[in-house]
């Protein structure tokens, strides 16, 4: 386990951030913005993942804080339209900057390009001011992660992107953090990779799986490279997968995502 928990460290990071997005857009005229968009609905991506034969989420993630870059030339208006072409249910699209290379504006790109499936907002939510950047940039879901909120936290940001028009994946990484099943988000994510020690282990959601709600519509996320796996999970009771690095480290990651499906 690293000394300082590298999550502690962003979400730290994410305070000052959003501080500063602030200054830059007023919570005013950012919900103004926010409000002439509230009559156009965004896909829903729990259904889109409930009815799909894949139900992959492939992820759009150029850097992380464990590996560094992954694709540094890898462009929003080819990668994601390319995922959707080649079979995906969802993508994610990470918009953190500092620790994983992305930004807000990818979503947009990403939708001028021509993406129509579920996008979902992949950053370190703590504000409600996150969720209506989220919704203006043209996301239809966003992330909540239990290890970064306390349970109230959640619950007022769940209410907040439902609000909004945006779906819920509520991630959990340990038993402890399974009660905040019990708030009904739209999506239960059990991430394999834990964020502090970023250690990998796709046997979390194999354990986990059994302890959530029956009818939750359930994500695995981080660790997936075997299509073998993605169907043992789904066995188990998972209608998601997220699959960023395995598709992104390749030349061609919406190439590798069809290659992927038809091994399904």
């Amino acid at each position: 386990m690293m000394a300082k928990d590298i999550l502690e460290e962003i979400v730290a990071h994410k305070r000052l951030e959003v501080e500063r997005f602030k200054t830059e857009l007023s919570e005013r005229e950012i919900h103004r913005r926010v409000e002439l968009l509230l009559d156009f609905k965004v896909a829903s991506m729990s259904q889109a993942l409930s009815t799909s034969d894949s139900g992959i989420i492939a992820e759009f993630k150029r850097k992380s804080p464990s590996k560094g870059w992954i694709k540094e030339e890898g462009r929003a208006d080819v990668i994601p339209l390319s995922y959707q072409q080649n079979g995906a249910s969802a993508v994610s699209i990470l918009t953190d900057e500092k620790y994983f290379g992305g930004c807000d504006d990818f979503i947009s790109t990403a939708r001028h390009a021509g993406v129509k499936i579920p996008v979902l907002y992949k950053n370190f939510v703590i504000d409600e001011y996150q969720l209506f950047q989220a919704r203006l940039c043209g996301a239809s879901a966003v992330l909540l992660i239990a290890a970064d909120l306390s349970r109230q936290e959640c619950q007022v940001l769940m209410a907040t992107a439902h609000e909004l028009g945006l779906e819920v994946l509520l991630e959990m990484h340990s038993e402890l953090e399974l009660e905040y099943a019990e708030l009904e988000p739209d999506m239960c994510g059990i991430n394999n990779r834990n964020l502090g020690s970023f250690v990998t282990d796709v046997e979390n959601s194999f354990r986990l799986a059994a302890l959530l709600p029956k009818e939750a519509v359930k994500v695995s996320e981080s660790g997936i490279s075997n299509p073998e796996t993605v169907k043992s999970l789904r066995l188990a009771g998972f209608r998601g997968f997220l699959i960023g690095e395995n598709f992104m480290k390749t030349d061609d990651p919406g190439q590798s995502l069809k290659e992927f499906i038809e091994q399904l």
